[in-house]
């Protein structure tokens, strides 16, 4: 199919003279700053574009005046040229001429100006220019390589659009080698906390900066806000070790959500993953944004916190054959993506519309590339990987030995950073929960399940809930895998938040502008008696009293607990399930629930459960249990326990109940010290009691303990302070004691031996 007709065509002609384009190296891919061989300092740019039959440099000054300077110099499939005098600050992007072919996959177009794949800085934002469509605001058509709005629509995308792109687009941003010029690496001390001493916490950069009170409001919203006092104090007094940070590669945003009057909030919809999305700077978007993510990091560090990156390499914003033509589409279709037999069309396991080809050497290149330098350059301290299955697919299926992980583990700087999957896509076969490799953990949505499960009183017995508590070992007890391969979580970004999971048992999207018919049915939630916010005092108060039981279980689990930003002061989305698109107080953090003792007690709760857990090796195991002594004449390292203080027989995990008793024996941890010294630490019984009314429980009699002292009672509400909630005169209980604990509650005790 031709293009059509009667179309405003691009200039055959650039708008300025050709500069002086000298052949330059095919290495590194894309635009860096050196000195030529005479002398004269400059710019060598380099892309890889196979099955292309031209490619031009585009250069555009402040009056967004472009300069077309060809690159004529071909070096297995890298058209390459070095440009005398271009500095830092130069804004450029490339036209691709080649075959329009849809049918077989051919998708260039020179009227189209794309953003260089290694582009380490982006300034503008897809999405900015907004024109006016026959059915209301829409991205402007320019953008798409076909006809968007052609008549025949089962054809649409087979009709070429000449018009020019350029106006409506943003262009890389050539950086200088150190950035702005103002960070230097050789002093940033990177944490390099142990997997097994990691507490992770998930957050927006935008959206947990921008109501707080203490940071500046030109800095709300922006990596220099994270890296404010303010924002750092939270961290360090709760106590995470690292922040897992929502995408902030470059993204772009969809049609469908500018139609709505909604943006991309979350960014899960990446186009330039060198670049730190522009939105998200304070400084300036002509490369000063690098310097400012630096400085983020280094910050950050100085707290004592690692910094991990939310990373989505299985698709990017170009989306299926109906969405724009901003980038790698242009630059070669067939070489990027998967695309069916038809090859009109996309293979997409990912559900956002395309799949990067990952088997493919350039594809493969381009995400190690990446992740190579935000690690060596940017100094972040690892990744986790959505729909990390897609990554690992080979021609179709999902494979562990697959080109990406085989990379990944060979890589000396990779190899040496937290590398966190979440392990499905949506394709067939997708689900790998425990299927991952020795270098990986995983996000483990089973414990996610079964301990929501638990506490809304759905489970019909409390064997897999032992799974879960202990380390899923039933999941990655395998190929030398440990405890800390299992990310634990109750919520994440996708779904309710802590608060909303105690008060809704439905979604409520309607804001999201798609009829409610978005985000999971399946939210394993129980609203405590009436949805939503309630005067009811009695509902109110049970509420509280589970989210004191969903995070104490949560930080006293064996593995990697993850927090997302705001559930330990009570966050809520109103019951939205699904805020990707609410870039607005629905989706940011609200700071002012802190001037509630309620919501400041349950953050003083979560921090002195962390420093718990912190100071005792026996609630951060490195090794599975084994349920047996460690030493002569020691106790069990794990013994299970149900309501009489009798260890639990085979049958007992099978019988209906609802009460667990967890004993951990700090005399019988299987591990040694950096000086060879056997580590030891108290011992501890956990009573997780799901029923509604009260029960009485027997303590263990000897020899697991002389006495029991009380560390952590959820069914009392802790003060905003963070002092313990009984005094300890009164919270020592003789072994083998009977006690009644309240319904729905967790008991933590230190074991105090004979």
């Amino acid at each position: 199919m031709s293009s059509a007709p009667e179309q405003e065509a691009v200039a055959d002609e650039p708008l300025a003279p050709p500069a002086d384009v000298r052949p330059g190296s095919p290495t590194p891919l894309g635009a860096r700053c050196r000195t030529g061989p005479d002398g004269v300092a400059g710019t060598n740019f380099a892309l890889w574009a196979g099955g292309a039959e031209a490619v031009e440099l585009c250069l555009f000054d402040e009056e967004d005046q472009e300069t077309r300077c060809p690159l004529t110099e071909l070096t297995h499939e890298i058209w390459h040229g070095f440009l005398p005098g271009v500095r830092p600050g130069q804004r450029y992007g490339y036209r691709v001429h080649g075959r329009w072919d849809p049918w077989a996959g051919a998708r260039w177009n020179p009227a189209k100006l794309l953003l260089d794949p290694y582009a380490r800085a982006v300034d503008g934002d897809f999405g900015a220019r907004i024109e006016a469509g026959p059915t209301g605001p829409a991205l402007p058509a320019q953008l798409y390589g076909h006809v968007r709005d052609w008549p025949e629509q089962h054809i649409a995308d087979t009709v070429r659009d000449d018009r020019d792109s350029a106006p409506y687009v943003p262009k890389g941003v050539v950086v200088g080698e150190e950035g702005d010029g103002q960070d230097e690496w050789r002093d940033d001390r990177r944490p390099k906390t142990p997997w097994p001493d990691s507490v992770l916490y998930e957050l927006h950069v935008r959206g947990f900066t921008m109501r707080h009170p203490g940071i500046p409001e030109r800095l709300r919203g922006t990596y220099a806000g994270l890296a404010h006092p303010a924002a750092l104090a939270h961290l360090t007094r709760l106590g995470v070790t690292a922040v897992e940070l929502l995408p902030v590669h470059q993204f772009a945003h969809e049609d469908h959500l500018v139609r709505r009057g909604l943006r991309n909030y979350w960014g899960y919809n990446s186009l330039g993953y060198f670049a730190p999305h522009a939105g998200y700077a304070a400084t300036g978007t002509r490369g000063q944004q690098v310097g400012e993510f630096k400085r983020m990091v280094r910050a950050l560090h100085d707290a004592g916190i690692e910094v991990i990156l939310d990373v989505v390499y299985n698709h990017t914003a170009e989306a299926g054959e109906r969405g724009p033509t901003l980038s790698l589409r242009g630059i070669d279709n067939r070489g990027y993506y998967r695309l069916q037999g038809d090859r009109r069309r996309y293979a997409d396991y990912t559900g956002c519309g395309n799949t990067l080809h990952v088997v493919q050497p350039h594809v493969l290149r381009l995400i190690t590339d990446s992740l190579r330098y935000w690690v060596t350059e940017m100094g972040v301290d690892g990744f986790r990987f959505d729909l990390a299955a897609a990554l690992a697919r080979s021609m179709h299926d999902v494979d562990m030995l697959s080109p990406f992980l085989a990379v990944i583990a060979q890589d000396p700087v990779l190899r040496r950073v937290k590398l966190i999957a979440e392990p499905w896509d949506v394709g067939s076969g997708g689900y790998q929960v425990g299927a991952f490799p020795p270098l990986w953990t995983e996000w483990n949505d089973r414990y996610r399940d079964t301990v929501r499960d638990f506490w809304r009183g759905a489970t019909h017995d409390v064997r897999d809930l032992g799974y879960r508590l202990s380390g899923s070992s039933d999941l990655y007890a395998w190929g030398g895998r440990r405890p800390y391969a299992s990310v634990n979580f109750i919520t994440a970004h996708d779904g309710f938040t802590l608060r909303d999971l105690v008060s809704y048992e439905h979604k409520h999207n309607e804001a999201n502008g798609e009829d409610n018919r978005d985000g999971t049915h399946d939210n394993r939630a129980w609203n405590c008696g009436a949805e939503g916010e309630t005067d009811d005092g009695d509902v109110i108060a049970l509420r509280r009293r589970q989210l004191r039981n969903l995070l104490t279980t949560l930080l006293l689990s064996t593995g990697v607990p993850m927090l997302v930003a705001g559930d330990e002061m009570g966050r809520t989305q109103h019951g939205n399930n699904n805020a990707y698109c609410q870039d607005n107080p629905t989706g940011w953090l609200d700071w002012s629930l802190l001037e509630d003792p309620h919501w400041r007690g349950l953050a003083a709760l979560a921090a002195r459960l962390i420093a718990l857990r912190r100071a005792h090796p026996v609630l951060r195991r490195r090794a599975f249990f084994s349920g047996r002594p460690q030493r002569r004449g020691g106790l069990r390292d794990l013994a299970w326990f149900g309501a009489d203080g009798i260890e639990m027989t085979e049958a007992d995990w099978y019988a209906p109940g609802a009460t667990l008793a967890m004993y951990l024996s700090g005399n019988d941890i299987p591990q040694r010290d950096a000086r060879g010294v056997r580590v030891t630490d108290d011992s501890f019984l956990a009573v997780l009691h799901a029923g509604a009314e009260p029960r009485s429980v027997v303590l263990p009699g000897l020899p697991w303990a002389g006495s029991y002292a009380l560390l952590v009672d959820t069914s009392v509400e802790p003060p905003p302070d963070g002092t313990a909630e009984r005094p300890p005169e009164s919270g020592t209980f003789a072994a083998g004691a009977a006690l009644t604990v309240p319904g729905r509650t967790v008991l933590l005790f230190r074991a105090v031996p004979e």
